[in-house]
């Protein structure tokens, strides 16, 4: 059988020499028992191979890369050790000539010097740096495009895929935390809109709480304790419906007295109206009639804070339209004698609305109710002319006490018609 002519790489080597064998045939080598001490090689051939890449796969690599870089370096290496040995055989061209000089012979001096001038083009020497130059040229360049390569030819090509990978990994990931980042950015920003409103509420909660206090809230409570009072000793029962609407959906009226109601079912009902401010006469109308048409009673009395409060063109104490009236309550010194007297009306009032059948005097009625009024107009008088005094208190208040002990027997009188009339 013929001999294979493919060159070959001499194997005369021991087979137990501890460098192993290498044997270079044709375009391929066969490594035999070879080891390398080197610690980055070891590296990277353990990493390639926990992410999958044989390590057989992994040397062959390196070593194509590494030929390459090794005959590249083995050019340069050539181009210096040429240009050095043309410096070196040019000086030493170039020390011959000066002897020639020195000898005399100037027709050959002439010419070596034309020959070898410098700043000729076509001397020996500016062809000699061209021939290097282009050398160079020519060899970085084939270096630029071995590390500019994207294949297995470039050193750097794994090394360029991984940063390019990390690269758009590091971007995937700064682009999903920024839109996470912009969800909890729009989550909080929703959140602090909802407390903003909800802290608005409040205040405006707050503010209304507080202007209710300050339009009469207060004063509507001080009416119904002392409405709550007087019906508790009649029997009757008080309600604070302020806050509270209406069968037909209103609010009108802030007290309702079911009389009797403690003991059985109402036999009337009686609605008050409180404000801590001046209404006009028309104003004032218009609340009690609502108030009584919303709260299903006959009658309505309106309870103001101070002589001051109550509207003009009308009185405290006096019927008007024959279902109202207007009674005083001072929230700073708080007397119970005019709503008590205008409770007691009222209740009588509503008592015969609720039995038109019944054969009422009604003179003696308006007669009683009318010295009634008088006589609480006078006392009212009295009080507000004690205040500040030091002397006749005594005298003053006896007449005081008269004059409430008559207001109590008129309305008595009343009262006594009201049940004559119910028994006939």
């Amino acid at each position: 059988m013929e001999a294979s002519k493919k060159p070959q790489l001499s194997i005369d080597q021991a087979p137990d020499q501890d460098d192993g064998v290498v044997r270079a045939l044709d375009d391929r080598l066969v490594i035999e028992r070879l080891t390398v001490a080197d610690e980055r090689a070891a590296r990277v051939v353990r990493e390639r191979a926990k992410s999958g890449q044989p390590p057989t796969e992994t040397v062959t690599k390196a070593i194509e890369i590494g030929a390459r870089i090794v005959d590249g370096e083995g050019t340069a290496a050539n181009v210096d050790y040429v240009r050095a040995e043309l410096e070196r055989g040019v000086g030493k061209l170039e020390r011959q000539l000066s002897a020639l000089l020195e000898s005399g012979d100037e027709a050959l001096a002439q010419r070596l010097a034309t020959t070898f001038d410098g700043s000729r083009d076509s001397s020996v020497q500016q062809q000699m740096r061209d021939l290097l130059i282009r050398a160079l040229n020519e060899q970085r360049a084939s270096i630029g495009q071995l590390f500019a390569a994207d294949d297995g030819k470039n050193p750097l090509a794994d090394f360029k895929a991984a940063v390019v990978r990390a690269l758009q990994d590091y971007r995937g990931s700064q682009q999903r935390e920024n839109e996470g980042n912009r969800k909890r950015i729009e989550e909080l920003t929703h959140q602090i809109i909802e407390l903003k409103e909800r802290d608005a509420g409040n205040r405006r909660i707050a503010e209304a709480e507080e202007a209710g206090t300050r339009k009469g809230r207060t004063f509507e409570e001080l009416v119904y304790l002392e409405l709550d009072r007087i019906a508790g000793e009649r029997g009757d029962a008080a309600h604070a419906v302020g806050d509270a609407s209406s069968e037909a959906g209103g609010k009108k009226g802030d007290v309702v007295i079911e009389i009797d109601a403690a003991s059985g079912p109402p036999a009337g009902r009686i609605v008050f109206e409180a404000k801590n401010k001046k209404l006009s006469k028309n104003d004032a109308w218009a609340e009690l009639n609502g108030a009584m048409a919303e709260r299903d009673a006959p009658f309505a009395v309106l309870v103001v804070a101070g002589g001051e409060k109550i509207p003009s063109g009308t009185e405290e104490v006096a019927e008007y339209q024959g279902n109202k009236m207007i009674v005083v309550l001072d929230g700073e010194d708080p007397d119970s004698v005019g709503p008590a007297y205008a409770y007691r009306y009222a209740r009588a009032r509503a008592l015969m609305a609720g039995h038109s059948d019944l054969a009422v005097d009604a003179a003696g009625v308006r007669d009683s109710a009318e010295r009634a009024a008088a006589a609480l107009k006078r006392a009212n008088s009295v009080r507000k002319a004690l205040t500040g005094v030091t002397k006749g208190a005594e005298t003053a208040r006896g007449q005081l006490d008269e004059m409430i002990a008559e207001v109590e027997r008129c309305l008595d009188r009343i009262e006594e018609l009201i049940a004559a009339a119910d028994e006939t």
